[in-house]
Parts: C-alpha cells; sequence; structure tokens
C-alpha cells in the first residue's frame, strides 16, 4: 500500500529528504507521496521512515493504493532495477 500525506501535514520538511525512493515532493500546498514509488520503504526499512520522523501524523496508508506485500516487493525491485528477493 502507499502511504498519503494528508491535509493535516504543516510542511516541516522532514520527511522528504528521509525517503529512500524520493516519491515524496513538495505539492501546492502541502507535501505529496507519488503512489508509483512509495514501498512503504520496503527493501530499504523496517518501518516508513516518513512516518517514523512526522511530527504530526499526517502519514496513513492511502485506500486508493492498496497493495501486497509481494506487490511493494516487486515495486522495490523495479525501482532500484535489482531482482528484489524478499524476506
Amino acid at each position: 500500500m502507499a502511504l498519503m500525506i494528508t491535509d493535516e501535514c504543516i510542511n516541516c520538511d522532514v520527511c522528504e529528504p528521509e525517503c529512500p525512493n524520493e516519491a515524496i515532493s513538495p505539492g501546492e500546498e502541502i507535501y505529496r507521496i507519488e503512489p508509483s514509488k512509495c514501498t512503504e520503504c520496503v527493501g530499504h526499512f523496517d518501518e516508513p521512515q516518513c512516518v517514523q520522523l512526522c511530527p504530526v501524523a499526517c502519514i496513513p496508508v492511502d485506500p486508493n493504493h492498496v497493495e501486497t506485500s509481494e506487490q511493494l516487493w516487486a515495486k522495490f525491485g523495479t525501482l532500484t532495477k535489482t531482482k528484489s528477493m524478499q524476506p
């Protein structure tokens, strides 16, 4: 499942540099997450870094982009151009 940033975002700039897939970028009013690049940090970290660092807890799972663990691993492999090895 890709994550999303809600309108509770305070534009603190903490999440963007921590995203290993460069899925987070400034939007018109708040930061946004590109679903095609978001793997919830699968392949990089045990937990999504943006969620861990967000001071206002405004980064839930995006119900419009539900993905299985296998799909997230496949996306990680595509984004990193490697053959993803799921644990």
